[in-house]
């Protein structure tokens, strides 16, 4: 067998395991394949005599831990209770335990007691999650459990029930967990406020009263005779409903959940901003578990403020957790298909790319097919996304390819020790004597290989800098530390530490020189337009010629900043201009393209994603986006390229002598 059908048949088998993945049995009734850790309870005389019950439930509730062992109702009730079995003692153990149940098992509570309108049709039927929602009930869940207030960012694509399940969920709070548990229902427009308002309107016209303990229906009554807020007596919650053009029906509001829906398409006037608004909100709702706040909303462009708080939080920034669902995640994309091999052989770089991020052969057939309705891909592309960038939509055109980045994700880990490097100083000679590296929890020193000792090669070590802003609002600072021992075997340039933050300018110089010291004394390439520009010419000279005085290693380039050399030079630093960056990006292109460069920091591989060529022909970061992990990427492996590496005698059976962080 050749290598291009092998090829094919390892696609055909793979595409089988995923089929079987998304047809795993799943029965919320029973818990089959619901989420958590659970365990297998049979009752023979119960109404569902095989379940598999959250394992918590079993360990917290002393009575449902012995009917499990009983195995039978009967046997409990003779056994335990010391009664005579009857209907209504078997109906009225049943009734406890399903009430037990619905605490630990909200797929159970929303497939037995919650109906929906079908999208398909007209009839209400139950409320079975479908993959995305079982995917964002697990993020809901994990932060519950651990008692901790829920927090979530959710950017929607379309038919998922991303709003549905948020809404129904709140609901199980009020009804199940949480009395006097009062909500918000936020949205662009209040019409749509009341109709998320309304799944839960159809959820109590259905909701059986005794498990509220009740003999009267549940219902919404007005609330001190409010248009805008209803009571649900039986719980003692209030539910209120606004939107984004009247902020004020919320001030002062005690509500301890908010479901905020479409917060990209909110209003943005000096009076009333989508930030202000949030606040207000957020103002109310205390740090306590079963506290929730979700934001949702489809994209509507970038720079706002729903963009700039999801890509906070995808950066770990935020006190949100953010969620996204790709089209080839939903069920009813998919086509089948006659031929599997045929399509297998015939797939483009895009369709290779969504190969590569888990779509099955059928779903990119429904998008091949799907494609040919849009004159534009950026059409289909913001219609159905395959990811973040694409739901946002920008306007500029991506330079790495997506195929490309994602084979970089790869390799991206934790890095093996974080925290931060000193010397006898923080700044001067002494700032490079007793480097040691000092392990804290919230260093910006990120390391994932530590310096190998060998003084047999010169220059295996590059250090570039990408010099940002002093304040927190401004571009970070970003210190690289790239290996290029790898280039002696055709292998590929890899980065091994990186530091991230922000500092005073004549700061970062020193604590790059302490970098570059503690791996070898590496060359130093420091980006020096942030200091020939945010300070007078002089004051920029006088930090790189203080430098190096005392760090000799350092790249300097030639007078003519147009000109990309390493001949002797004039002026320390490397200077990025129109020229020099289309030269470093279009080796970093072929770098990707060859994989001749290995990253561990999935955020840069972020970078990599959203940096695009903007309309006038200049490249930059998506708006609302950074590049000063890639900037310093795209330095490093250039200057890497260009710099010999000095070999004094090599012994290539002795790669890695990492010194040890004790030997510091």
């Amino acid at each position: 067998m050749n290598s291009h059908k092998l090829h094919i048949q390892q696609i055909l088998a793979e595409n089988s395991r995923r089929h079987r993945e998304l047809t795993t049995a799943y029965n919320p009734a029973t818990g089959q394949g619901c989420y958590g850790s659970r365990s297998c309870v049979s009752i023979s005389d119960a109404p569902i005599s095989m379940q598999y019950i959250p394992r918590q439930m079993l360990d917290e509730c002393h009575w449902v831990s012995l009917l499990a062992q009983d195995g039978s109702i009967d046997k409990f009730i003779s056994s335990r209770m010391h009664k005579r079995p009857s209907q209504r003692l078997r109906s009225d153990i049943w009734a406890l335990w399903i009430k037990e149940r619905i605490r630990y098992d909200f797929e159970f509570w929303a497939a037995m007691f919650v109906k929906i309108k079908d999208k398909q049709g007209q009839e209400d039927i139950p409320f079975i999650l479908n993959r995305p929602q079982r995917r964002y009930l697990a993020m809901l869940e994990t932060q519950r459990s651990l008692a901790k207030p829920i927090r979530i960012i959710m950017l929607k694509a379309r038919q998922w029930g991303g709003s549905t399940i948020t809404q129904i969920y709140m609901a199980w709070i009020q009804l199940v967990h949480c009395r006097n548990w009062n909500s918000i229902i936020c949205a662009h427009l209040k019409d749509a406020a009341a109709n998320i308002k309304g799944m839960y309107s159809k959820l109590l016209y259905n909701y059986p009263a005794w498990l509220l303990d009740s003999t009267e229906q549940p219902h919404f009554q007005p609330f001190e005779r409010t248009s805008n807020t209803s009571y649900i007596a039986q719980r003692g919650c209030k539910i209120t409903i606004t939107s984004s053009e009247s902020p004020e029906a919320v001030r002062g509001n005690d509500a301890a959940m908010a479901h905020l829906s479409e917060a990209a398409f909110w209003s943005n006037t000096p009076a009333h901003s989508p930030e202000s608004l949030i606040r207000s909100i957020y103002g109310s709702i205390a740090l306590l578990p079963h506290s929730i706040v979700v934001i949702e909303s489809t994209a509507n462009g970038t720079g706002g403020y729903f963009h700039r708080e999801y890509l906070r939080s995808r950066r770990g920034e935020s006190d949100k957790e953010a969620i996204f669902v790709p089209w080839y995640e939903i069920e009813m994309y998919s086509l089948h298909i006659d031929n599997p091999a045929e399509l297998a052989s015939s797939l483009d770089r895009y369709e290779q790319w969504l190969w590569s991020k888990g779509a099955t052969l059928e779903a990119i057939a429904w998008y091949r097919a799907k494609r040919r309705e849009y004159a534009q891909h950026a059409d289909m592309m913001a219609e159905y996304p395959s990811d973040e960038n694409e739901a946002f939509s920008y306007s500029g055109e991506r330079i790495f390819d997506p195929v490309a980045v994602q084979r970089l994700r790869k390799h991206c880990s934790s890095p093996i020790a974080v925290g931060d490097l000193a010397g006898k100083q923080l700044t001067g000679r002494e700032a490079l004597l007793d480097i040691r590296f000092v392990e804290e929890q919230q260093g910006l020193l990120q390391v994932w290989h530590m310096p190998v000792s060998d003084k047999s090669i010169r220059n295996r070590y590059i250090v570039a800098v990408d010099v940002g802003g002093r304040s927190h609002k401004a571009d970070y600072s970003v210190i690289a530390v790239f290996d290029r021992i790898g280039m002696l075997h055709g292998q590929s340039v890899e980065l091994v530490a990186q530091w991230r933050g922000h500092i005073d300018h004549d700061l970062l110089a020193w604590k790059a020189a302490q970098i570059a010291t503690f791996y070898n004394k590496a060359l130093l390439v420091i980006e020096s337009n942030t200091l020939e520009t945010s300070c007078d010419d002089t004051r920029s000279n006088y930090i790189l010629d203080t430098i190096a005085s005392h760090y000799r290693n350092l790249y300097a380039r030639q007078a003519i900043d147009n000109e990309i050399s390493l001949s002797p030079p004039s002026r320390w630093g490397f200077h990025m201009n129109r020229s020099t960056k289309s030269a470093l990006v279009n080796t970093m292109i072929n770098a990707l393209r060859n994989n001749y460069y290995i990253e561990h920091d999935e955020l840069a591989c972020h970078e990599f994603d959203v940096f695009e060529r903007k309309p006038n022909g200049s490249f930059g970061a998506q708006d609302g986006e950074h590049d000063d992990m890639l900037i310093t990427r795209c330095i490093g492996f250039y200057i890497a390229q260009q710099e010999p590496i000095n070999i004094i005698h090599y012994n290539p059976h002795n790669r890695s002598m990492p010194i040890n962080e004790a030997s510091f």
